[in-house]
């Protein structure tokens, strides 16, 4: 059986740096950037020339693959950066973006690497060969912890897992709401929304987010109080490289109970499955906020069948939860034995999928693939009324088809229902009775494969679009599709964006997030295929 955390480990990958045909067109930028460097690094040139890789670098391959997750965007024809520029102080971030408005150079904006359509670190659009660097968050890790403030000053460079850890070390009883695979970049996380197992009670990690510090277009160093707070509101769940360069956020904590509950119950098709699918859909964005279970279904061969994992973390002690389920959710059987207390820092790594006994630390680590390529590709939905029981079958039929995919479903209801769509971009609050996440990956290189995969997940979504949200068709803009960005003949958009894309991902926060981008960045600097674009930009 497939461990819940499946989808943090199908992030690995390797990568294959083809060689550049345009090898004296590079260097002469690459001069023109050091050049100017040298004019804007304020007495830092010597340093940030240490953090400069280029091909002809020993270390840029490491540096280059070391974050990426999805081997998808690590073939030998996918664009790689002229330079990955990796910088250790606030400074050298704004001489980056001064000398590359300069040079008129497109960056890209890398704080983790989990991207899941790779917009951080490559050029996904074919035929593309343009020059653009990647400036690479990864030394903006420092994590500053007041458990007598209860806030955390953390680097968009850091991970959720480096975040939990530090809080750990310094409180019991102090934890935050942000994602279940440690290896997530803060940096990233936040700008989208970010959400894990305590959005029921807790919310987002941005709806926690009460300061930053950010790097205009203008090279200026920006906090709250100076970006003003349309540009506050913006970045709390608008997209990253979208306003800027977000360098480290404050966030406030949130107090955790000294002991949590968490479950595992695995049930098939042949266990009732289905009906407790069914059940599921109503009853858990209404069991009290304390508790949160997800679905992770995914086929099984040889047996034929599908395993539906209920993965739960109640904020309080198994007995309290156990009363709970037997009264509102008896169609899941639980017991005393299936649900396990520990503390908070416990339950990160156990819902994490790290062995019984781990100690916290390892959250500091990364993934590794040992050298196995993941090919992966990610969607999403909301759904707004319980599917039903044929629905679902259909569903089951699609795992069965192909064991590589699952589907994941996170319910909202609790706090999410009292929260404003518009108190920050991310819109898909009320009336949403839970979210899914369909991922598919492999490991087979070559075009069939690739085809024959990504078809699954497409024809997948096509199944769903009768039994989720409409007008628009919502979507999470962490799980980046740029699916829903392509025209007819399958090629992206850069126009139009309202039509496709930006309403999906944010609603009628949209045009709110385009108002402040045509105010902070008219000139559209920071940009990615699905960014925020300027008034300018827009195709009507």
């Amino acid at each position: 059986m497939k461990k819940p955390n499946t989808l943090c480990f199908l992030f690995v990958s390797f990568v294959c740096l083809s060689s550049y045909s345009n090898h004296q067109a590079l260097a002469y930028i690459d001069e023109g950037l050091k050049q100017c460097l040298i004019r804007n690094s304020q007495n830092q040139t010597a340093s940030i020339f240490n953090d400069i890789y280029t091909p002809d670098n020993s270390s840029f391959v490491s540096v280059l693959q070391y974050p990426i997750k999805n081997t998808r965007f690590n073939s030998s024809d996918t664009p790689k950066p002229f330079s990955v520029i990796t910088p250790k102080e606030e400074a050298e971030v704004q001489a980056v973006i001064l000398c590359a408005a300069e040079l008129n150079l497109r960056v890209r904006i890398r704080s983790g690497g989990h991207d899941y359509e790779g917009l951080s670190y490559t050029n996904p659009k074919k035929g593309d060969h343009s020059p653009f660097l990647v400036l690479d968050l990864i030394n903006f890790n420092n994590v500053a912890v007041d458990s007598v403030e209860k806030t955390a000053w953390v680097g968009s460079g850091a991970t959720v897992g480096e975040l939990y850890y530090r809080i750990s070390e310094k409180s019991k009883s102090l934890g935050f709401p942000a994602g279940v695979c440690h290896s997530i970049g803060v940096g990233g996380h936040f700008s989208g929304g970010g959400y894990g197992m305590m959005l029921r009670k807790h919310g987002l990690s941005a709806d926690h987010v009460v300061d930053a510090r950010l790097v205009d277009a203008k090279g200026n160093i920006l906090d709250r109080k100076s970006m003003g707070e349309d540009l506050f509101w913006a970045i709390r769940g608008g997209g990253g490289n979208t306003f800027g360069v977000v360098l480290s956020w404050k966030v406030q904590l949130i107090d955790v109970p000294e002991t949590v509950t968490t479950f595992n119950i695995v049930r098939t098709l042949e266990q009732n499955a289905t009906n407790i699918v069914h059940k599921w859909q109503s009853i858990a964005p209404n069991l009290p906020q304390e508790l949160f279970i997800r679905i992770i279904a995914i086929g099984q061969k040889p047996q034929n069948t599908v395993q539906a994992i209920f993965n739960s973390l109640y904020l309080g002690p198994a007995d309290t939860l156990l009363k709970i389920l037997q009264q509102s959710f008896p169609e899941l059987g639980a017991t005393r034995q299936d649900l396990r207390e520990m503390s908070w820092i416990e339950s990160v790594l156990n819902i994490d999928g790290f062995p019984n006994g781990t100690h916290p630390k390892a959250l500091l680590g990364t993934i590794v693939n040992n050298g196995k390529p993941y090919y992966f590709k990610g969607k999403s939905d909301y759904v707004k009324t319980p599917i039903p029981v044929e629905g679902l079958e259909g569903v089951w039929d699609f795992l069965k088809e192909n064991n590589s995919g699952l589907i994941i479903m996170s319910p909202y209801g609790g706090i999410m229902e009292e929260i404003s769509e518009s108190a920050i971009p991310f819109p898909h609050r009320a009336g949403n009775l839970y979210k899914i996440q369909y991922v598919m990956s492999w490991s087979e290189a070559g075009k069939k494969a690739y085809e024959s995969h990504m078809s699954w997940i497409r024809r997948l979504f096509h199944y769903y679009t009768p039994f989720v949200s409409k007008s628009p068709r919502e979507a999470y803009v962490n799980y980046r599709d740029l699916d829903i960005g392509r025209n007819s003949m399958g090629n992206l958009t850069y126009g139009a964006q309202s039509k496709n894309w930006g309403v999906k991902y944010f609603k009628s926060n949209f045009e709110r997030l385009v108002r402040v981008k045509t105010q902070v960045d008219p000139q559209n600097f920071f940009r990615n295929e699905q960014s925020i674009p300027p008034r300018s930009h827009i195709v009507n």
